[in-house]
C-alpha cells in the first residue's frame, strides 16, 4: 500500500465516510490515499454494507500473523451476524439503513439504553446521522428520549412499550389519511368515479386500523 498500511484511525475513518455516503474517492482524498487502496480495503473487510473498522484492523494483523489469504465471502455465515439480519428486514421494510442500525444497536443493548456519543461510537457514524436517526426513531414511536441530568445528556431507550406505542403512532397516521379520504369522497361526490374510489379506501383503512388499535390494547399486557 502505498504511503504504509493502513492504521485503526484512518479505517475509523474510512467507516465513518460510508456511513455518510461518500465515495471510495472523496474518502481516498480526505486520508490522502489512492482511490483503490480504499476499494481494496473495503472489499476485503465485508463491503461498504457491512464494513467496520474494528473488525477490518483486528482481521489484518491475524493476517499479517498468520499469511493466511483473505477469507472469502462465500465462506461467511449466510446473512451475516443476528444483528446484520435484523438491519437488513428493517431496511427491507421501508426503514433507512442507519435508523435500522441504530434501532438494533439500542434493542441489542443489555439495558435498551444509549447515549448519542456511544451510538457514534459504536456504529461509527457521523453525530449528524445518529441525531436524524434517533429523531426518526422517537418520532415514530420506535424508542424515547430521557434526560440524564447529572451529565445533562440526552438518552435514547427503546423498552418493552415501545412497539405498542411504534403501533398506536403509525394507527393514527393511517387513520387520518382514511378520514382524509372519506372526507374527499364526500366533496367529489360519492356517486362519482373518484370519489366511489376514495370511499372504498377510506372505509377499508378505517376499518383494519380500528381493529389493529383494539389487538394492540387487548395483547398490551404481553410486554409487561
Amino acid at each position: 500500500m502505498p504511503g504504509g498500511r493502513l492504521t485503526q484511525q484512518e479505517r475509523q475513518r474510512i467507516a465513518a465516510g460510508l456511513a455518510d455516503g461518500l465515495s471510495y474517492a472523496e474518502i481516498g482524498r480526505r486520508l490522502e490515499r489512492p482511490t483503490s487502496t480504499i476499494s481494496r480495503e473495503v472489499s476485503r473487510n465485508g463491503g461498504p454494507g457491512r464494513y467496520r473498522s474494528q473488525q477490518a484492523h483486528l482481521a489484518t494483523v491475524r493476517r499479517a500473523r498468520r499469511g493466511t489469504p483473505v477469507a472469502s465471502r462465500e465462506g461467511r455465515p449466510p446473512g451475516g451476524t443476528t444483528e446484520d439480519r435484523i438491519v437488513a428486514l428493517a431496511v427491507a421494510s421501508g426503514m433507512p439503513r442507519t435508523m435500522a442500525r441504530v434501532h438494533v444497536d439500542l434493542l441489542m443493548s443489555e439495558d435498551g439504553r444509549r447515549t448519542a456519543a456511544e451510538l457514534v461510537r459504536r456504529l461509527e457514524v457521523s453525530p449528524a446521522s445518529v441525531s436524524v436517526a434517533v429523531n426518526y426513531l422517537v418520532r415514530h414511536g420506535y424508542a424515547r428520549r430521557e434526560r440524564d441530568p447529572r451529565r445533562r445528556r440526552d438518552v435514547y431507550v427503546v423498552d418493552d412499550e415501545a412497539w405498542y406505542h411504534s403501533i398506536a403512532i403509525s394507527a393514527r397516521q393511517t387513520l387520518a389519511s382514511a378520514r382524509a379520504a372519506t372526507e374527499a369522497a364526500g366533496t367529489l361526490g360519492p356517486g362519482s368515479p373518484v370519489g366511489q374510489r376514495l370511499l372504498r379506501a377510506g372505509t377499508f383503512l378505517e376499518r383494519v386500523v380500528e381493529d389493529m388499535k383494539e389487538s394492540a390494547d387487548r395483547w398490551r399486557t404481553l410486554l409487561t
